[in-house]
């Protein structure tokens, strides 16, 4: 059996994150458009979702049937064979398909991801630089939604992973 010597303190490495609560469900915020809630939270009016502090990336844009979130790849998401974790792509996509469909949400209604399709097509690294993931609302109905996106990387213009979702559509009001 193989044993690794223990890492010197010196090169220990630490992240933190902080983050805003999400607000009670306010009749201001149930009156509130899934396109401008997002907005609010691009404006910094309303916090972000928590899980964009916690893996390192954030919203950069959002239209009608569009969203935009951008990460910043590290060591600090590495899987056990040096590459970035696939589950860093899979939230990064599943962010911004789901919020495409909610930018066509009327206020009092929510969803929820019921099927994630990931594509993984090439790796990323610990010093991969920023990665853009750009998703669009296919259909929204009723009861269901579909989406699509891409993971793009900000210097080389390359594909690094693209996906798909199902949305159930929740009326909550």
């Amino acid at each position: 059996m193989t044993t690794y010597p223990a890492t010197a303190p010196e090169a220990l490495r630490s992240r933190t994150h902080t983050w805003r609560p999400r607000p009670d469900a306010t009749p201001q915020i149930q009156d509130m458009s899934g396109l401008e809630i997002l907005q609010a939270a691009l404006k910094g009016t309303l916090p972000a979702a928590s899980i964009t502090s916690t893996l390192g990336f954030r919203l950069t844009e959002v239209g009608e049937g569009t969203a935009v979130f951008e990460g910043e790849p590290g060591d600090h998401l590495l899987n056990p064979m040096g590459t970035v974790h696939g589950g860093f792509l899979a939230t990064l996509l599943d962010s911004a398909l789901g919020s495409a469909v909610m930018t066509r949400l009327p206020a009092g209604t929510a969803y929820t991801t019921v099927q994630l399709g990931v594509h993984m097509i090439r790796p990323v690294l610990a010093d991969t630089p920023a990665l853009r993931c750009e998703g669009t609302a296919l259909h929204v109905g009723r009861t269901t939604a579909t989406a699509e996106a891409r993971v793009i990387g900000t210097h080389d213009g390359k594909l690094y992973a693209h996906g798909t979702t199902t949305c159930a559509i929740l009326r909550t009001a």
